[in-house]
């Protein structure tokens, strides 16, 4: 059973969310032969100041 874990800023509408995750079924169904029924997808929303490049926010880079 694939379990793919996405992290992502948050902002992203449920239509966007939506069309992800049927896409990346449907590249694990291709790729690893797989039902897609035995796809399982966890979307971690994230705020700005929880992630960094370069040693600042994202937040700060605005």
């Amino acid at each position: 059973m694939p379990l793919v874990h996405i992290s992502m800023f948050k902002g992203r509408t449920m239509e966007q969310r939506r069309e992800m995750v049927k896409e990346v079924t449907d590249s694990l169904v291709k790729t690893l032969q797989c039902d897609k029924e035995a796809v399982r997808i966890v979307i971690r929303e994230v705020e700005r100041d929880d992630v960094s490049v370069g040693g600042v926010l994202y937040s700060d880079l605005d």
